[in-house]
């Protein structure tokens, strides 16, 4: 499953806030997390917070694109579009 995702680093806590639309009007996941964009700990700590989320392994989830960007694609092994509607409500449309 690929989730496209719009990250804020520098964050006061790592929290999902939902789903928004992009510039071009898909949905993307807004999450924002405490770690720096520095060396990929931004990155990382994202990964860390879908599977916790998802309840999937942490090597099950990982950045596929956007690695120095705020939209990355982000995949994600062992779930499917229901059980992310399940667990982080329907995408914005």
């Amino acid at each position: 499953m690929r989730l496209h995702v719009r990250l804020t680093p520098k964050a006061r806590a790592d929290r999902i806030d939902g789903w928004t639309t992009d510039t071009d009007g898909r949905p993307v996941l807004a999450v924002r997390v405490r770690a720096a964009p520095v060396e990929g700990e931004a990155n990382a700590a994202l990964e860390a917070l879908i599977a916790k989320t998802l309840g999937v392994r942490r090597s099950a989830v990982a950045v596929a694109r956007g690695g120095q960007s705020r939209l990355k694609a982000v995949e994600v092994e062992g779930v499917d579009a229901a059980d992310v509607e399940r667990l982080l409500g329907p995408p914005a449309v």
